[in-house]
């Protein structure tokens, strides 16, 4: 059983692969916040959204030093596909083998029309420069979402 992680926790490490042939880890961010959302698969609605609002929101992010992740099971050859569909600035990491999705306690039970099934919580967390998680949103509605975790990162960086 892997220990809940909670505000104030050491981020878990990780490298994974990324979109475009890029390698993404928190150690190669160390001394910059990092924005690390979980999302159930790419080119579905309510994650389309989602990270079409961190796209459009990246300059405001970068200008906090910011790094925005967003982690699924999904190939790299379809982060790919869902990147260049839908104009999207964020880096995607791809987690096959759902080791980082289990260290960040987000591989959970969901329920829908009835039927039970293990999937990815909607999550983000906000680690800031030295690693450490300051803030998480669980069962994240996306509404709003991006707007919520840039107030946070301003508060984090004043």
């Amino acid at each position: 059983m892997i220990k809940e992680l909670v505000e104030g926790s050491r981020a878990p490490a990780f490298t994974l692969p990324g979109d475009g042939g890029q390698t993404l880890s928190l150690a190669a961010f160390k001394g910059r916040p990092v924005v690390l959302y979980f999302y159930p698969k790419d080119d579905t609605p309510g994650c389309t959204k989602e990270a079409i609002a961190f796209s459009q929101a990246h300059d405001d992010f970068a200008a906090c030093d910011a790094v925005i992740i967003g982690v699924s099971k999904d190939s790299v050859a379809r982060h790919d596909k869902f990147k260049a569909k839908h104009d999207l600035s964020v880096a995607l990491a791809s987690d096959e083998a759902g080791k980082v999705i289990e260290k960040y306690g987000v591989w959970v039970e969901k329920k829908l029309y009835g039927r039970t099934y293990m999937g990815i919580e909607r999550a983000t967390f906000l680690i800031d420069a030295k690693g450490v998680i300051r803030r998480i949103w669980r069962k994240v509605k996306v509404k709003n979402h991006a707007e919520e975790v840039l107030a946070a990162l301003r508060e984090l960086t004043v």
